[in-house]
């Protein structure tokens, strides 16, 4: 019977064959490398799954508070065992999940902190200007980077992920493909298609078979730390804000939807969330953002 490392080395194995991304792999071994890291730091071998209990998590979960990881992190490294665990009792390797039992950290509920329309845009239609002045070598592609992530509220993953063939350029719709694999079709900007056309028409050749829109400079799909890289690199520059990142653009798209009166469910839709209440927390940001109007103007506030 396989160690724990062995049992992990198949859970990811599996998750190749049913073509999860690159993101959630990457995180998921690097979570559970962690997970059987603490199990092995003190004995050798590592441990048989059998007799990893919920008393052992919680141990665990509370060496990684000693370490000083936020609630967010351990939510995401306790869901990973999790899904290792559930895989593990399908194959019939244990009879019980005890990751199962085993309390989620609560996480703080903090409201993201968006842009308002007019910093948005002004950071991107600085864009062109700054890749001018810092002689950028595909300022372009940077352009429509900022354009789709803002036009159409993508995920940092979803836009690396992006192909020439998804997208329609008639009738402006791009194919999406988001968490577990899951499409949806999502309008893009006039803005967007002009950047996409003067990009397409400059954009340096692609290695055999690549299909990816981003390229970087071998001509390859851009990965999303690249893209990533490009955000904060720009928004640095342009407005001396370190904490812009990708995922600001997508809080201030569906901020400015909601705030311009888009129903509620379309935005869920066009973000790709599987929970309305996830997307609910863009009306609290809106309700944050109308109570400081009122106070800062309402004379008796």
């Amino acid at each position: 019977m396989p160690d724990l490392g062995g049992h992990i080395r198949r859970f990811l194995e599996e998750l190749r064959r049913q073509n999860a991304s690159a993101h959630t792999l990457r995180n998921y071994a690097s979570d559970l490398e962690q997970f059987l890291s603490y199990f092995t730091l003190h004995d050798q071998p590592p441990p048989k799954v059998e007799a990893i209990d919920a008393l052992a998590i919680r141990e665990w979960l509370g060496h990684l508070y000693e370490q000083r990881l936020t609630a967010v992190s351990m939510r995401r490294k306790l869901a990973a065992v999790r899904s290792l665990f559930k895989f593990l009792m399908r194959e019939g390797v244990i009879s019980n999940n005890a990751a199962r039992l085993v309390r989620t950290p609560k996480a703080p509920k903090s409201l993201p902190v968006v842009m308002t329309a007019e910093q948005t845009n002004t950071l991107v239609d600085a864009i062109p200007a700054a890749a001018d002045k810092l002689e950028r070598l595909f300022p372009a592609r940077d352009l429509a980077i900022f354009e789709l992530l803002y036009g159409c509220g993508l995920r940092i993953s979803e836009l690396v992920g992006l192909n020439l063939d998804d997208f329609d350029f008639g009738e402006r719709w791009v194919r999406v493909r988001g968490k577990g694999r899951k499409e949806r079709q999502v309008p893009f900007t006039g803005k967007a298609a002009t950047a996409l056309d003067r990009y397409l028409a400059a954009r340096s050749p692609a290695v055999a078979g690549e299909r990816a829109l981003l390229l970087n400079h071998r001509g390859r799909r851009l990965t999303d730390r690249g893209a990533r890289g490009i955000v904060k690199f720009y928004a640095r520059m342009i407005t001396g804000d370190s904490s812009i990142h990708p995922h600001s653009l997508r809080h201030a798209y569906a901020t400015h939807l909601l705030s311009d009166g888009a129903d509620l469910r379309a935005i869920q839709e066009l973000l790709g969330h599987a929970q309305l209440s996830t997307t609910q927390k863009y009306t609290q940001v809106s309700l944050a953002d109308l109570m400081a109007v009122y106070d800062k103007a309402h004379p008796k506030a």
